[in-house]
């Protein structure tokens, strides 16, 4: 099951901003928590206190609690990772391992009696991972995590950031990636705050957009908002969004017919397995609704990437059938164009595979 997650800084915020927040975003579904050692400079007591503190209260909240964590940490803490105590005291669920170590030590801490998750750093398309698999781990207890990147223009580009992912993927483990809040005073745990996405193409794109991505692209089980304090307008876009299904903002074109409007926002789309170039198409509704008479009513002569598309009965057998245009194209004239995907939404479209099931909201 997919997860939304938020991220919390207690070097940078009070107890009581930190809790506000975990109780808004609890109620509106999310549940895993990211939180930072790494850019901790208190002792190890004081740490102890104020992550027990909140970490207690993320529990009864519901949320799982990973700890960013690398071996200058366990260093400077005096922690072994064959004791991994100190991490139990302060109530977190897991560790996550910013910079890790040989592979053995890894699968070594999965069998921790604390029973907490081990985390593995997902942005470097290197053997690491299976290299840990090698040496045997509790896989149950091993997720993955992608990085942020607070410097623009540093962040993943897309097919680096894939290979990386599959790399976890066929292993069957769970994992993570995050996405940025553009509240202008929104930070992290660095100086630097120009926004803290995984994938740098998603530093200036809304946040539901982003997340709406990572769900069409199903590579990632979890996805964690970086940077505090998203806005209320922010949530509002996020709220009821389906995490198991993409879906598209749509805008319906005037005087646009009952049944049609009917199938864009209420029927169960998939894509055809035998996938084209040209467009997606969810074919059900031709099946359903095979008596009703598709009258044209309209149909431009140039059909753009985005448009959606339903097939008027000057079509025959595939009247009634619903597309989504992938690229501009003659009109026949029998095809009616109903609405557009939102334009910033158009390159998800590139990530919708055969049988992969969509749906549509009115923007």
């Amino acid at each position: 099951m997919r997860r939304l997650g938020v991220s919390i800084y207690p070097e940078k915020s009070t107890v009581e901003e930190i809790k506000n927040y975990l109780e808004e975003t609890s109620r509106l579904g999310f549940s895993r928590v990211f939180s930072c050692l790494l850019s901790v400079n208190k002792p190890a007591e004081e740490i102890k206190k104020e992550f027990t503190k909140i970490n207690t209260f993320a529990h009864e909240l519901g949320f799982e609690v990973i700890v960013d964590v690398s071996p200058r940490v366990f260093g400077e803490l005096n922690i072994s990772y064959k004791d991994l105590s100190f991490f139990k005291e302060i109530g977190a669920d897991g560790i996550r391992l910013d910079a890790g170590f040989s592979g053995l030590e890894e699968s070594i801490m999965t069998y921790n009696p604390e029973n907490l998750i081990i985390e593995i750093n997902m942005s470097n398309n290197v053997h690491t991972i299976d290299t840990i698999m090698d040496y045997r781990p509790n896989k149950y207890k091993l997720y993955g995590c992608h990085n942020f990147y607070p410097h623009r223009y540093s962040g993943l580009n897309l097919d680096f950031y894939k290979e990386c992912t599959k790399r976890f993927n066929k292993y069957g483990l769970k994992t993570a990636a995050f996405v940025t809040s553009h509240d202008k005073g929104a930070f992290g745990p660095w100086p630097t705050t120009e926004g803290l996405p995984t994938l740098e193409l998603h530093r200036e794109l809304p946040l539901e957009v982003q997340i709406k991505h990572h769900i069409a692209m199903e590579l990632v089980d979890d996805i964690l908002i970086s940077n505090c304090y998203p806005t209320k307008e922010e949530f509002s876009r996020i709220e009821g969004l389906d995490l198991d299904v993409v879906t598209f903002d749509v805008e319906l074109v005037e005087g646009i017919p009952e049944i049609e409007k009917k199938i864009v926002l209420e029927e169960f789309h998939f894509n055809r397995g035998d996938q084209n170039d040209y467009f997606i198409r969810s074919t059900q509704s031709r099946v359903k609704y095979k008596e009703h008479r598709f009258e044209v009513f309209n149909a431009p002569n140039q059909i753009k990437r985005g448009d959606i598309l339903i097939e008027s009965s000057e079509y025959g057998h595939y009247a009634g059938e619903l597309q989504i245009a992938l690229k501009d194209m003659e009109n026949s004239g029998k095809t009616n164009v109903v609405g557009k995907v939102v334009d910033i939404e158009h390159f998800i479209l590139d990530e919708i595979k055969p049988w992969q099931k969509f749906k549509f909201r009115l923007k």
